[in-house]
């Protein structure tokens, strides 16, 4: 029953993309603001139809930075904490794939908010090319979010985080709040099924600017993981116990 519960969640969720892009589309082609207006009504849709169709609450802890410019590194886990991360905050502003500027509706509106595609290996062009944007005016402030280890990781899986964020930090000297989630125990990175349950996005507190890249780094890969860690536990979530040892 789960799983057709799921089934047909996801394909209204994906139904309703193009509705809403499209009524959004006249107020956002004249509007940043229309942009993320229609980006904001989508993103509650979902997070609203979750709870209702599969039985996912989402919860939002911690303090969203609601006043920029600023830079929100988060855990990435699933297509939910990109939902729930932009819905908390006024105006996000995503570091993406530059395949997705590809995908209908996703694309045009992720370009129209002025996120920034990257493409795969060229990732110091695409870091230089934000900054450059930053000092002539063409970003016009919001949220910067970025996800440190470059794509998404299962719950319980170590992986390391990219320099990346370091040197955007280091550069832009603004700033880093950390998120931490557990969404990926009920909404998985692959598959159908949509656990019910309790998703959670912290939202830490920040890491001010003036940190070396390397204190910093270490300082946001500790803070993310333990409270993340402590999400999972809290979801009941049964880590392998062969993983490494982050205390090591």
């Amino acid at each position: 029953m789960q799983f057709l519960r799921s089934l047909l969640f996801n394909i209204q969720m994906y139904l309703a993309m193009p509705v809403v892009g499209i009524l959004f589309l006249p107020w956002a082609l004249v509007s940043r603001r229309g942009a993320h207006a229609g980006c904001h009504a989508y993103a509650g849709y979902v997070i609203w139809s979750a709870r209702w169709m599969v039985g996912l609450r989402c919860e939002v802890r911690g303090t969203p930075p609601t006043q920029g410019p600023v830079i929100v590194a988060a855990k990435h886990q699933s297509f939910l904490d990109i939902l729930m991360i932009y819905h908390a905050i006024p105006r996000g502003i995503f570091i993406m794939k530059n395949i997705l500027k590809y995908a209908p509706v996703i694309g045009q509106y992720g370009l129209r908010l002025g996120c920034i595609p990257v493409k795969r290996g060229q990732r110091g062009v695409a870091i230089k090319k934000m900054l450059d944007d930053v000092a002539s005016g063409r970003q016009r402030g919001g949220q910067l979010i970025i996800y440190p280890q470059g794509t998404r990781v299962a719950p319980g899986v170590v992986k390391p985080y990219k320099i990346g964020t370091a040197a955007i930090y280091d550069q832009m000297a603004q700033p880093v709040y950390p998120v931490a989630a557990n969404v990926g125990v009920f909404w998985p990175k692959r598959g159908v099924t949509r656990k019910p349950g309790v998703a959670v996005i912290d939202f830490l507190p920040p890491i001010e600017p003036g940190l070396s890249k390397q204190d910093f780094i270490k300082r946001l890969e500790h803070d993310i993981e333990t409270a993340s860690d402590a999400l999972l536990d809290e979801a009941g979530f049964q880590r392998d116990t062969g993983q490494l040892d982050r205390s090591a």
